[in-house]
């Protein structure tokens, strides 16, 4: 018969028996689990592992299968000929022949016009300078009055040595509006403009004559730097800024 141990040493030695065992079971479980896993997933079919690579092969398939069945040919006949592109035969104006064509008919339009100013001028049957001279409708010289005067042919076209209403070139216009006036003036701009008093641009007043370009060209003056001037073919009688600075006034009836 064993001798009974004491108290104390039953209490130490059950709780380290308990342990034991509940780290045995864990283990056992921990390997069925693991061996259960590998063995589930060694089961696997092969085809799990391939499906990608499945569904690539059939739809290339199906991509072959459609270019075959809609494909489209074309027969070409042995004979067929082939169209031959020609040059046509077109022709072109060159800048040179435009330029030619577009004096020509400015030349043919001057002309024209020119014959119709020769014929304006010869059926005019009005009074000339000369006449007036002879009896000048404005004994008195008054600048202003001059300006009215001249207003009176705005409008009237530009003649190349016209002297009367029925065309004026710029000395003509001058001439005829200083007659009635009983003032003579020579039918020339240079001639005009040397045969007057020269007069300083900060004296100059309405009814003075501008002479521009050297000579080249006249008006009558009428305040605030505006002229009246027959300018050039093409053009009428009409009132303007002095358009250059190359001017001076020259002055009658002092």
């Amino acid at each position: 018969m064993e001798p009974r141990r004491p108290a104390g040493d039953l209490k130490k030695t059950t709780p380290v028996t308990a342990k034991s065992t509940r780290k045995g079971v864990a283990k056992n479980v921990a390997v069925m689990t693991l061996a259960t896993g590998l063995v589930a997933t060694l089961a696997l079919p092969a085809y799990a592992f391939s499906t990608t690579t499945t569904a690539n092969a059939e739809s290339d398939a199906a991509a072959a299968e459609f270019r075959e069945s809609n494909s489209q040919n074309v027969i070409v006949p042995a004979d067929a000929a082939a169209n031959v592109a020609t040059r046509d035969n077109f022709t072109a104006t060159t800048p040179e022949e435009l330029a030619a064509a577009r004096a020509a008919e400015q030349a043919r339009q001057i002309a024209a016009q020119r014959e119709q100013q020769r014929t304006q001028l010869a059926s005019y049957s009005g009074p000339g300078a000369s006449d007036f001279l002879a009896n000048p409708p404005y004994p008195s010289f008054d600048g202003n009055q001059v300006v009215n005067v001249a207003r009176q042919y705005l409008g009237v076209p530009y003649v190349y040595g016209g002297a009367t209403p029925a065309g004026f070139d710029c000395s003509g216009l001058t001439m005829y509006v200083y007659a009635q006036f009983g003032i003579s003036l020579p039918h020339s701009s240079a001639r005009q403009g040397a045969n007057g008093t020269k007069i300083a641009p900060a004296d100059a007043l309405p009814g003075d004559l501008v002479i521009t370009d050297g000579g080249g060209h006249v008006g009558i003056y009428t305040g605030n730097g505006n002229f009246i001037d027959a300018p050039m073919p093409g053009r009428v009688v009409n009132e303007r800024p002095i358009y250059t600075s190359n001017h001076y006034f020259v002055r009658y009836g002092i």
